[in-house]
């Protein structure tokens, strides 16, 4: 690995051949002598829990890239007909009845041992906070699909409220109290994020002596900025997904297989 912050984890007599020779091993080895370790999370972490990811193979918008227009702003507020598909998504959606998997609780794990520093997820599942992780350490990137908001006068509700009614008939069910439209406090394509939040994500990344990529395309700016970002203030790199990333080159080390297994493999009886 890389030279990094002195704390460790990364220093100049590490024989990286070793890493070719047991992957698993050797990030083991560092995730123990971290004292500061963020994780990237996106969607690959939560497919063991039921929730299909988006890019993979069988992601949602690869079997049906017409899905994702459901998730663009520009469609969402221009089309009634866009709306009333995406609240028959929303009221489908598997993450209602998705439960923390190994891969979550492994990262507790990282928590207890007072390792983790944050949780930078791009996912709104909730499923990090519901394993286990204090709500203070994750990092909502992408917003949550548990609350909605209005996009005219802001008004927040949980999103069980509205759901409620959709079930009760309303097909596009407006704010209560504008009479606006209502969606997901989630960020969807074409809508800025919050300027707070990905300052705190990027913050964090830099304060990193190891970052763990897991489950993440890392194609979807400005969150995958953060791993060239925390790479440059000296952070140790490992990226753990199913499927190549635009940033394995600059990685220490690649880990592919069950992000589940992986990460329980990394984390298991750390000190």
């Amino acid at each position: 690995m890389s030279e990094s912050n002195g704390s460790g984890v990364a220093g100049e007599d590490m024989d990286v051949s070793d890493v070719d020779a047991d992957p698993i091993g050797e990030v083991r080895r560092w995730v123990d002598e971290a004292g500061s370790i963020v994780v990237l999370t996106g969607a690959g972490i939560s497919t063991d829990s039921g929730i299909p990811d988006f890019r993979g193979p069988n992601g949602v918008w690869t079997k049906n890239p017409e899905a994702e227009r459901l998730a663009t702003l520009e469609h969402y507020l221009a089309d009634p007909e866009v709306r009333r598909r995406a609240w028959r998504t929303r009221l489908a959606s598997p993450t209602w009845d998705a439960r923390p998997n190994a891969g979550h609780d492994a990262l507790v794990a990282l928590e207890r041992a007072g390792k983790l520093h944050a949780i930078v997820t791009q996912n709104v599942d909730g499923l990090h906070q519901r394993a286990g992780n204090s709500p203070e350490l994750v990092v909502e990137v992408h917003g949550t699909m548990f609350r909605t908001a209005c996009w005219s006068c802001g008004d927040e509700r949980p999103m069980d409220d509205i759901l409620e009614r959709v079930r009760a008939g309303e097909e596009d069910p407006a704010c209560e109290l504008c009479g606006g439209i209502v969606k997901s406090a989630t960020i969807s394509f074409g809508q800025q994020l919050v300027p707070e939040v990905i300052d705190r994500a990027f913050r964090v990344a830099a304060e990193a002596d190891l970052l763990l990529a897991v489950g993440t395309s890392l194609q979807v700016y400005p969150a995958a900025g953060i791993v060239p970002s925390a790479r440059q203030a000296g952070a140790g790199l490992v990226i753990v997904n199913a499927e190549p990333t635009p940033y394995d080159a600059i990685a220490d080390a690649v880990l592919r297989g069950s992000i589940s297994d992986v990460l329980q493999a990394i984390t298991s009886d750390i000190r």
